[in-house]
């Protein structure tokens, strides 16, 4: 039993250890490649604010550091409750391209960040829409390298998983683990060169996307109750027709996604089962394959020398995947069970929270269905 059981996770880590490899030497980092000659078309950065006064200063200065040309930018003070609505008007007060503007109360049937950015799009007049999180830190030159990239692949909409800062114990047990699922169990560039939608890969806290394409779409309104938004743009453009792109965000773009465990368990909640976008059993499948192939090995080599192996192999491909993720390699492999298990905690708790209808983010509860 215990044979047939090695060989079946033998051949399952042998599969991930080659989409692991195929990562490592993919160039899927965004660079800063500014050889080609940069055409300011027109440009609108758009960026939803909800209870963000922690964010508004750095996040803008470090968008000013761009230096683009025939850019627009608008902030929407998303109806915070802290000072974030105050800190905007008083950054922009001096500064004619950016545009600060109060979102309408939230309609039925819509989840709160689709619906501001729905309000963005609207607002813009940009041939470009370029959707960014205010946690993102952006280095010189970042915004220009992905419209650089995504007009050389000549692609409709990019997208970029930004390079994660993380501090706290709470962090390294669980943000590593959104890079670890992407790079172990998806060919990255198989997101741009196969349209079929399955292979599809998106972060909301970075897009760029042509506005023909996204309006041709219908938007955000056509995601208006969906959860994981950008995942499910993204699909939409590949169902009709459109190529897209994601790429890491190296040394160029940057972000801290939450500060605190529960602030990051109930992040992954939100977006963990819905951002697969299948059934149940099928998520549970995943799950299981997870416990069983990654998990499981770290108990079974106390009872047998060979999984060590497995272990070795397991070790090997978190190694290859911090490096590629930007992030620090030690915490990293000393974590790596404790995060696996955190894993498939947060998946359980996605599905159930999810069938409850009880998934909620930023004191706003999420739809799930149509």
């Amino acid at each position: 039993m215990i044979d047939i059981l090695f060989i079946l996770i033998l051949i399952a880590q042998i599969i991930f250890s080659f989409i692991v490899f195929y990562n490592f030497l993919s160039n899927i980092t965004l660079k800063d490649d500014l050889s080609q000659k940069f055409n300011f078309e027109k440009l609108s950065i758009l960026i939803p604010f909800r209870n963000e006064e922690k964010n508004v200063e750095e996040f803008l200065k470090s968008l000013l550091m761009q230096d683009l040309e025939n850019t627009e930018i608008i902030c929407l003070n998303d109806n915070s409750e802290d000072k974030t609505g105050e800190l905007l008007q008083k950054f922009s007060a001096d500064k004619k391209n950016i545009k600060v503007i109060n979102g309408e109360p939230l309609p039925d049937g819509w989840i709160g960040k689709n619906w501001a950015c729905h309000q963005l799009a609207e607002n813009s007049i940009g041939d470009y829409l370029i959707f960014i999180d205010a946690d993102v830190r952006l280095n010189k030159n970042a915004i220009k390298a992905a419209f650089l990239k995504m007009n050389d692949l000549n692609a409709s909409m990019l997208s970029v998983f930004p390079s994660q800062i993380m501090k706290s114990l709470s962090e390294f047990l669980i943000v590593p683990s959104m890079n670890w699922l992407l790079l172990t169990f998806l060919p990255l560039k198989f997101v741009y060169k196969i349209s079929n939608p399955a292979f599809v890969a998106a972060n909301g806290q970075f897009i760029i996307i042509k506005r023909d394409a996204y309006f041709a779409i219908g938007g955000h309104k056509s995601v208006k109750n969906k959860p994981v938004e950008d995942m499910e743009l993204a699909r939409l453009l590949k169902k009709n027709g459109y190529k897209i792109v994601t790429l890491l965000g190296g040394h160029l773009i940057f972000a801290r996604m939450y500060e605190s465990f529960n602030e990051a368990l109930n992040g992954f909640s939100k977006n963990f089962y819905p951002g697969f976008s299948t059934s149940y059993l099928k998520f549970s499948f995943l799950l299981g394959m997870i416990a069983l192939t990654f998990l499981a090995p770290f108990i079974l080599m106390f009872l047998s020398i060979k999984y060590f192996l497995i272990v070795g192999a397991i070790l090997i491909q978190k190694i290859l995947i911090s490096k590629k993720s930007n992030q620090k390699i030690i915490p990293n492999l000393i974590l790596t069970p404790i995060q696996l298990f955190i894993v498939i905690f947060i998946g359980i708790r996605s599905m159930i929270l999810s069938h409850k209808g009880k998934l909620e983010w930023k004191g706003r509860k999420l739809i799930i269905g149509n």
